[in-house]
């Protein structure tokens, strides 16, 4: 399956300026909407593809500044670009330290834009393909049975088949066989990769036998 095509979320009261921006956009074939105030925005459903946002900082109603507060206190890690007429290097260095890509002061060149569009929707493909392979990571977990998830506890935890069979009461042999489906089911082909799926996911021996939410 292609991925989802990317888009770049353009807020902004200033129709004309969202107007230019997705025009340029457009002109490297990417797609865009376009929103005139934060809460046009919350009240649209997200793009289920790679995403960035480019926001102006004062606008009517909530910020710039705002918004990106509430997302990252909502944790959607979407990358922003700022956009402003008028800055200062207080309200830089506000943007820059919650997380943006950049923060650009009008007139900017177009190449700066398309830069920092680049860069937030190549961050956006990182963190959506995480989130991909932690899901097909904990469906793996999840298929294991209730024998083989705790065994596979055991082996992260660095202990032999026959200490696993005497700590359980079952027989070594039987400990092989649920290792090697485990094994199979998890798609792991050494110990030490297995170590790192339980890390993702992170379970121990000691702990609950399924995987903490995210």
């Amino acid at each position: 399956m292609g991925e989802v095509n990317p888009s770049v979320l353009v807020i902004d009261d200033d129709p004309e300026f969202r107007d230019s921006v997705a025009r340029l956009l457009r002109a490297v074939h990417l797609e865009s909407r376009q929103f005139s105030s934060v809460s046009d925005f919350l009240r649209a459903d997200p793009p289920a593809g790679p995403t960035c946002l480019v926001l102006d900082v004062r606008m009517p109603g909530r910020s710039g500044l705002e918004l990106q507060r509430d997302l990252a206190a909502a944790n959607r890690q979407v990358p922003i670009i700022f956009i402003t007429a008028h800055a200062d290097v207080p309200m830089t260095v506000q943007a820059m330290k919650g997380g943006a890509i950049e923060f650009l002061t009008k007139p900017f060149r177009d190449q700066d834009v398309l830069d920092a569009v680049e860069a937030g929707l190549a961050r956006d493909r990182v963190r959506l393909e995480s989130e991909r392979a932690l899901a097909m990571l904990r469906e793996r977990f999840g298929s294991l049975s209730s024998r083989e998830r705790e065994i596979m506890l055991h082996v992260v935890a660095g202990r032999l088949n026959k200490q696993i069979a005497n700590d359980i009461g079952i027989a070594e042999s039987t400990v092989k066989v649920h290792r090697t489906h485990l094994m199979r089911k998890m798609k792991a082909r050494s110990l030490p990769e297995l170590s790192r799926m339980a890390d993702t996911l992170n379970v121990r021996l000691q702990q609950s036998q399924t995987p903490e939410s995210a």
